[in-house]
C-alpha cells in the first residue's frame, strides 16, 4: 500500500459552524463596550442611497482583521469565510471584498480622515480615563512608512514614503492621537499645534519626552507656560558644543539598577535664542576608540535639554531613555497591525487606514488595560492572538442560544469567561 502523508491521519471538510479565532467575539464584545459602532455612526455620514452601506460595515471585518493578524485587505478573506465568527459578533452582511480599497479612497476624499481620527481619540479618551493613571508623559515620534507609491513624496531615509506624527500616553502604551504626513514633511513641522491638541485631548499630561525634532524655543516656552516637565534631544549646534566644553562636573554614570556604563554625564545651563528662560543641558559623554572628525576631544556627545530640576543628571538620563517605549509602540503598531505597508495609491485613503492600524492597536491595548490582569499589559498582540484570541471553538445552536464550545484548558476558558464577566460589568 502506498503511503498518502507522513503522519498517520486523514483529512476532511466539514460545514460545521467552527472557528480557529474564538477571541475575536470576545475583542468585539470590547469593542461594542468601548462605544466604537456609536462613534462611528456619528463620525461619519450615512450612504447616499439605502443600497449602500452604512461605513462601520466597512470598519467593524477591518478591526477584526488586524486584531486577528491579517495585513492586508486580501486577508479579509478569513473574516467573510469565518461563518461561526460573523454568527457570534452578528456580521451577517459584509460588502464585497473588492468594494473595500474604493471605500477607502471614497472615504478619504469625503472627510474620513479627519473623522477617523476624531473617533481614535474618542476611543483613546474612553480608555485612558477609566485606567485610574494620575497623570502622564507624553512621548511624541514620527516614524516613516516606506511605500513605493506616485503619491508618496521621498523621505529623509531616501526612500518614498509617509512619516506620520503620534502622541503616545506612555504609562498606559495608549496612542492619544496621530497625524499622518507625507514623507518629505520634517518631523518637526507643526510641533507645537501638536502638543497643544494633545494637551485638550488629555489635560492629565505633566511631562513631554521627545527626540530633537521638539528641540524648538516656542516648543520650550510653551511647556515652561503650561508647567509641563519636559526632557528633549537637544541639537547639537554651535551654541551646544560651546557649552558642553565648560562642562566640569564629569561623573560616572550608572545605569538605574546601579551596574556601571562606559558613560560620563555632566551638567550646564544653556539658554536658546528666543527661549524666555534658560533650561539645564544633561550631558552624556563617552570615550571613541578612535579619533573623530567631529569630536577631535576624543569623546562622543549625548545632550538633553530639561526643565525638570528635581532630577539628578543620571535620573534625567534614565527616564529619557525610557523614551524607547514609544518606538517599541511604533513598532508594534507597524509590524503587529500591518502599518508598515499602506494598501493604496491614494494618500488620504492610506492616511484612513493608518487610522484603523491605531484603533486596532488602541482598543487590542484597552483590552489588555482594563479588562485582562496587570501582567497582560506588556505582552505583546502577537502573545495576545497566540494565547487568547486563536482559539478553536464549535459553534451550536440550542434553541434561540447560541453556545461556542472552546477547545481550550481549564485555565484559558476561565480567563476568557473572566473577561467576558469584566466587559458586562463594565458598562
Amino acid at each position: 500500500m502506498i503511503q498518502q502523508a507522513i503522519l498517520p491521519f486523514k483529512m476532511e471538510r466539514t460545514d460545521e459552524l467552527i472557528t480557529p479565532r474564538s477571541g475575536l467575539a470576545m475583542f468585539s464584545e470590547v469593542v461594542r463596550t468601548l462605544g466604537v459602532p456609536g462613534k462611528i455612526e456619528a463620525a461619519f455620514p450615512r450612504p447616499g442611497s439605502n443600497r449602500g452601506y452604512e461605513a462601520w460595515r466597512y470598519i467593524e471585518p477591518l478591526l477584526l482583521m488586524l486584531a486577528g493578524g491579517g495585513r492586508h485587505i486580501e486577508d479579509l478573506r478569513e473574516i467573510r469565510d469565518d461563518a461561526a465568527l460573523r454568527t457570534l459578533v452578528g456580521l451577517r452582511r459584509m460588502p464585497s471584498l473588492s468594494t473595500f480599497g474604493d471605500w477607502l479612497v471614497r472615504t478619504g476624499a469625503k472627510g474620513g480622515v479627519r473623522a477617523m481620527r476624531a473617533v481614535d481619540e474618542e476611543v483613546a479618551g474612553a480608555i485612558w480615563k477609566r485606567t485610574g493613571t494620575a497623570d502622564y508623559t507624553l512621548d511624541v515620534d514620527a516614524t516613516v512608512v516606506e511605500a513605493e507609491k506616485k503619491a508618496a513624496e521621498m523621505t529623509y531615509k531616501g526612500l518614498r514614503g509617509y512619516q506620520p506624527q503620534l502622541g503616545y500616553l506612555a504609562e498606559d502604551g495608549i496612542c492619544l492621537t496621530h497625524e499622518f504626513r507625507q514623507g518629505n514633511v520634517p518631523a518637526q513641522s507643526g510641533m507645537l499645534r501638536f502638543l497643544r491638541r494633545c494637551r485638550r485631548l488629555c489635560p492629565k499630561i505633566k511631562r513631554l519626552r521627545s527626540d530633537s525634532a521638539a528641540y524648538q524655543a516656542k516648543v520650550v516656552n510653551w511647556c515652561e507656560a503650561k508647567d509641563w516637565g519636559f526632557t528633549i534631544t537637544a541639537d547639537q549646534d554651535v551654541s551646544v558644543k560651546e557649552v558642553i566644553r565648560t562642562v566640569r562636573d564629569w561623573a560616572p554614570l550608572r545605569a538605574e539598577d546601579g551596574q556601571p556604563t562606559d558613560r560620563e554625564v555632566g551638567t550646564a545651563v544653556h539658554l536658546m535664542g528666543e527661549a524666555n528662560v534658560p533650561f539645564r543641558l544633561v550631558i552624556q559623554r563617552r570615550r571613541e576608540a578612535q579619533l573623530n572628525l567631529f569630536e577631535p576631544n576624543g569623546y562622543r556627545h549625548y545632550v538633553v535639554a530639561t526643565n525638570r530640576d528635581e532630577l539628578s543628571a543620571s535620573e534625567v538620563v534614565w527616564f529619557h531613555n525610557k523614551r524607547g517605549q514609544v518606538e517599541n509602540s511604533i513598532k508594534e503598531l507597524k509590524l503587529g497591525f500591518g502599518m508598515e505597508q499602506m494598501t493604496s495609491g491614494d494618500f488620504r485613503a492610506n492616511a484612513v487606514w493608518f487610522a484603523l492600524g491605531v484603533l486596532a492597536s488602541n482598543l487590542v491595548q484597552g483590552m489588555k488595560l482594563l479588562f485582562l490582569d496587570p501582567d497582560w499589559k506588556s505582552k505583546t498582540v502577537a502573545t495576545l492572538r497566540w494565547q487568547l484570541i486563536q482559539v478553536a471553538g464549535r459553534l451550536i445552536r440550542h434553541g434561540r442560544m447560541l453556545i461556542l464550545r472552546l477547545a481550550a484548558s481549564l485555565e484559558k476558558f476561565s480567563l476568557l469567561v473572566e473577561l467576558r464577566r469584566r466587559v458586562v460589568a463594565f458598562r
